[in-house]
């Protein structure tokens, strides 16, 4: 017996997955079967330094619909997604051991953590006379088609934009999903298909993303029923107005838990975006998810640029390791530091998952500026507890507000009295939250 392997990370879609669709192509060369694999790590569950669980109740459930979604999706087309338990470094080259792979295909993901599993499968691989492939597909740009090497990277945001804007690159035409699928390969013991661990997820109805609801369902099916009805509403012409919220389901496009665990690829969303502006017009509103995918990019480069020194305490920086304040990070984790705007968005992403992008901005900037605590607290906790975490914006988005990153003005303090009379100033949000 024999195979070619396609192991899905952040990429949980069928359609525009250049990883799935190589994989596909070599089996069908060799003649061989196909496994979809999906690999579950319990240290997920694990406390850390910083926090009680790496991932959370709610990105536990929004992760195992997702998994379970994509399951359907392979199952319709003649295969199916074998999930494992256990470290994907150790697991995955014992799969291949025990059916005789022949190939791994997998996403490229340039965070230190992913790209030293990829290195361990790929030294095993080596030794079992297996090939790897990585395929680099969570942008919309290819790296090779950039108006500049990695090396020249405008560490700025905005000089990155301009760059992309003035060399007018098109973003890659997304593939359609496969038809069908090669069957997958009988499995040896003891490679057994196992669910996600259950966890408890309680629905709150003040929730902005309400993903135990049918219109908010998790995977590539509900990503694309989310696009169709968003567009259908024209909402990316008054998305700049209102991008700024605090509360809802339309003020912001909710894109990003879809992105996150990769029911959606970014050069689908842009192409949504394109196919919309061609028929209604562009503005704005809808120039700027462009702009919001651009920033999404610029991280993820950044990421393949510098690796692990993102994750330093000083990060990019020459700052000393910032000090922190155990005592007041749990009252901000929890809610409880007595400011009334902050308070209530903590109390937002525990109950729900979620938190508007204004907010986070808020919270984020409280915990580093005000409670002087150490930002690589705060990105663990946003790991935790939020359902569209992603480790590049997420990183990138820490050091932004810290200063240790690649903004040029050394750091962002949002004064909360200010954002509160701005954002909040009849006091709906806190009154919802208990905090007014």
């Amino acid at each position: 017996m024999s195979c070619v392997v396609h192991w899905f990370r952040n990429d949980l879609r069928v359609s525009d997955n250049p990883a799935l669709m190589a994989a596909i192509a070599e089996a069908q060369a060799r003649d061989l079967p196909l496994l979809p694999v999906f690999v579950w790590d319990p240290a997920q569950s694990d406390a850390t330094r910083w926090v009680p669980q790496r991932m959370g109740p709610h990105r536990q459930a929004w992760l195992a619909d997702t998994v379970a979604a994509l399951d359907a999706e392979l199952r319709a087309r003649g295969s199916g997604l074998l999930v494992l338990h256990g470290a994907p470094e150790a697991l995955l080259p014992e799969l291949m051991s025990a059916t005789d792979a022949m190939a791994l295909h997998a996403e490229d993901i340039p965070a230190p953590e992913e790209s030293d599993q990829a290195k361990a499968i790929g030294r095993a691989a080596k030794r079992l006379g297996a090939s790897c492939t990585w395929h680099w597909q969570s942008t919309m740009l290819a790296p090779d088609d950039l108006p500049f090497s990695l090396r020249d990277l405008p560490a700025v945001f905005t000089t990155f934009r301009q760059h992309i804007e003035q060399a007018g690159i098109a973003p890659r035409t997304p593939l359609p999903a496969p038809q069908a699928l090669p069957p997958a390969p009988e499995l040896p013991a003891p490679h057994t298909d196992r669910p996600l661990p259950a966890v408890v997820s309680q629905p709150d109805a003040r929730s902005s993303f309400p993903f135990h609801q049918p219109a908010f369902a998790a995977g590539e099916l509900g990503a694309q029923a989310h696009l169709a009805q968003y567009f259908a509403r024209r909402l990316p012409h008054s998305y700049k107005a209102t991008r700024n919220g605090l509360s809802g389901t339309d003020f912001s496009s909710k894109l990003s838990p879809w992105l996150a665990t990769g029911a959606l690829s970014a050069a689908q969303a842009i192409a949504a975006i394109r196919d919309f502006e061609a028929e209604h017009g562009a503005n704005d509103g809808s120039y700027w998810l462009w702009f919001e995918l651009l920033w999404r990019e610029h991280f993820r480069l950044l990421h393949l640029q510098h690796g692990a020194a993102l994750f330093r305490a000083r990060g990019l920086s020459r700052q000393p390791t910032p000090p922190h304040n155990e005592a007041a990070f749990q009252r901000w984790c929890e809610g409880r530091t007595g400011e009334p705007l902050v308070d209530a968005g903590m109390r937002e992403l525990a109950a729900t998952g979620w938190l508007s992008n204004r907010l986070r901005q808020i919270v984020a900037s409280y915990l580093i500026h005000d409670l002087a605590c150490d930002w690589r607290a705060g990105a663990a906790w946003f790991e935790s507890r939020l359902i569209d975490f992603d480790v590049h914006s997420n990183q990138g988005n820490w050091l932004y507000v810290s200063g240790r990153g690649t903004d040029p003005r050394g750091g962002r303090r949002f004064n909360p009295d200010k954002q509160t009379r701005d954002h909040d100033p009849d006091g709906t949000y806190r009154r919802l939250w208990g905090t007014a």
